[in-house]
């Protein structure tokens, strides 16, 4: 049985899963898949291996090779590898990523470039799975493909053996006698057989030969082309429609008890506190193109803790009209009230069959970024967000919100108070709302524990949010410690209108006038120049690179750190280039040395990113 290396790269578990698909599959066409996790490295050896490598590699949130790569990738990074290596090696490659964050597949484009710089070819193209629009969408016809480029593969390399041997019968005939014709067309016949695929008996190549001419010459049942039945000339072409995945997801809907069983759905591995909104501002001008509100929470009876940079869930409902239409539109109002559970099939051939990300078990969680410090405010939690708002893809355009920042929207409009640090609800004139709130399990987006260390803070628009409390974090320990030694601080942060959406102005004045901000840099992307003043700066990564030599200095000679939050679909790709080209200009170094020196960050901790879509 032909035989070939199979190598997964695993974060949280997904590769392996579809690792272990493959080798499954592999018995059913004719193969043998040597399965192993690439961190095995006493089970195989890539410098001796004549089979075909198959690699599915996943990719971090922050664009590393996951984990269990991470000697692997260091030992083929060796520089003193000759170009030739692995020159003997031909290989597939699946990567998986998430194109919602700015380093898409990353981990397999990385293992991906080193083995052709050293000399691997590819036998089978590779393949690039999105988990932000379902993975499967990749993974299946991918797999499907691999069979045909194993076996042609498999063939290429007899072809190639055989030659050779033709070539040293054609030598040695010059000192032997003449084959016989009859023992070569034996030998043709030989070699015709072991083409032919070993999985597969004769008898069933027959009989599949006379289904096929049953097929082809009976006429058809369906005269109509749908989604399963194609009719002439599509079923005549030779294409490979990929099969659909197997079913792995059961529906059942279950009569409701009561409020307390509805309550009772919301799970979560983390607490869940119940805590009042004291405070809610609008930050923006109404005629700014996005509103951002600021809302306080009143922590103070529980015992929820925080460090500045970490972020927590809301739990929030759908909305009550959008439930009732999509409920009128499958023809379920009568079960309003009922419970749909979703749950994996027991029998599901799929492999790594994990209910969908999109749908939240219980409520809608999704996470927001708290710009508080517990030095600053006690007791108190504070975060900000964007209403979102989009129109609708109906035959009647209508104004539709996010799911949370619109239900907080409509939650804390008793109590907005609009441009001000004062909202009606401290005065006791309305009653203050309550939300449900959770801690996230992961946070990262720490300050240094090193207080002399220099930061740079790269926050546009709601990106800013964390680098509020850290400054705030920052001012606090300065006055409990004046004889401290405290590291330079930058911010660069962007907005649209300096008049209109330029969040916390104040703010970033008092820490700039009093030293804990040692570098204020603001751009604004829609402000045209006034009378002869110059252009202003547009973008965050525009500033940055006005001061290259500064940020430099602060990432490579003062071991510094550098944050980005925010946008993940442009602004955070933009300012890793603008990273990249400063290291490379700084540094007098090739943009590949660049980006790898800007990788070493990463793994260092010194380079943090806290993005979204």
């Amino acid at each position: 049985m032909r035989r070939f290396l199979l190598l997964y790269a695993t974060q949280k578990g997904q590769a392996k899963a579809i690792a272990e698909e493959i080798c499954e599959k592999a018995f059913a066409h004719g193969f043998s898949a040597d399965l192993h996790c690439i961190s095995e490295s006493d089970k195989y050896d890539l410098k001796t291996e004549t089979a075909p490598l198959v690699v599915v590699v996943s990719t971090t949130g922050t664009g590393d090779p996951p984990d269990t790569a991470r000697k692997f990738v260091k030992e083929i990074q060796d520089k003193a590898l000759p170009i030739d290596f692995f020159a003997h090696l031909r290989y597939g490659l699946l990567g998986l990523g998430d194109s919602e964050y700015t380093y898409f597949c990353n981990g397999g484009k990385i293992i991906d470039k080193r083995l052709q710089e050293l000399g691997a070819q590819h036998f089978y193209d590779t393949g690039h799975a999105d988990d932000c629009v379902g993975l499967e969408l990749v993974v299946e016809p991918w797999i499907n493909g691999l069979w045909a480029a194993l076996t042609k593969h498999f063939m290429s390399s007899r072809e190639k053996e055989r030659n050779e041997a033709l070539k040293m019968a054609s030598n040695a005939s010059q000192r032997m006698e003449p084959v016989k014709p009859e023992l070569l067309y034996i030998e043709s016949q030989v070699e015709l057989l072991r083409l032919d695929d070993p999985g597969r008996k004769d008898s069933e190549v027959q009989e599949q030969n006379a289904v096929n001419r049953d097929q082809s010459s009976a006429p058809t049942a369906e005269s109509q082309s749908s989604l399963t039945h194609s009719i002439p000339p599509l079923s005549q072409a030779s294409l490979s429609i990929p099969a659909l995945p197997p079913e792995y997801l059961q529906v059942h809907l279950q009569e409701s008890v009561g409020q307390e069983e509805s309550q009772a759905s919301v799970t979560s591995v983390d607490p869940i506190f119940q805590v009042p909104i004291s405070k809610a501002v609008q930050l923006t001008t109404n005629d700014a193109i996005k509103t951002t509100l600021l809302v306080e929470l009143d922590i103070s009876k529980t015992d929820f803790s925080y460090q500045p940079g970490d972020a927590f869930n809301v739990i929030c409902p759908n909305s009550d009209s959008e439930v009732q239409n999509l409920l009128e539109r499958l023809q379920l109002t009568d079960r309003r009230e009922y419970c749909v559970l979703l749950k994996i099939k027991a029998d599901t051939k799929k492999k790594g069959a994990a209910l969908p990300q999109h749908i939240p078990e219980g409520q809608f969680k999704p996470d927001l970024c708290l710009f508080s410090s517990n030095l600053s405010h006690p007791g108190k939690l504070h975060f900000i967000f964007n209403i979102v708002e989009f129109l609708s893809n109906t035959t009647v355009e209508v104004l539709r919100k996010g799911v949370c920042t619109g239900w907080l929207a409509m939650v804390v409009a008793p109590i907005l108070h609009p441009n001000t640090r004062v909202s009606p609800a401290e005065d006791g004139k309305a009653p203050a709302p309550e939300i449900s709130i959770c801690p996230r399990t992961t946070n990262f987006f720490h300050l240094p524990s090193d207080p002399s260390a220099p930061i740079i803070m790269v926050g546009p628009g709601t990106g800013i949010a964390p680098f509020i409390g850290f400054l705030q974090h920052r001012e606090k320990l300065q006055e409990q410690h004046p004889e401290g030694h405290f590291g330079a601080t930058w911010l660069f942060f962007g907005c649209r209108h300096k008049d209109r959406d330029y969040l916390f102005r104040e703010e970033l004045r008092h820490f700039h006038k009093r030293g804990i901000l040692t570098h204020l840099k603001v751009s604004f992307s829609r402000d045209a120049p006034v009378g002869e003043e110059a252009a202003p700066v547009k973008y965050v990564q525009d500033n940055i690179q006005l001061h290259s030599e500064q940020v430099a200095r602060v990432l490579l000679n003062e071991s510094g750190y550098i944050y980005v939050c925010g946008d993940a679909k442009n602004m955070a790709k933009d300012v890793n280039d603008t990273l990249v080209e400063i290291i490379s200009k700084q540094a007098g170094v090739e943009k590949l040395e660049a980006m790898k020196r800007l990788a070493t960050l990463k793994e260092e901790k010194r380079y943090l990113q806290d993005i979204w879509s």
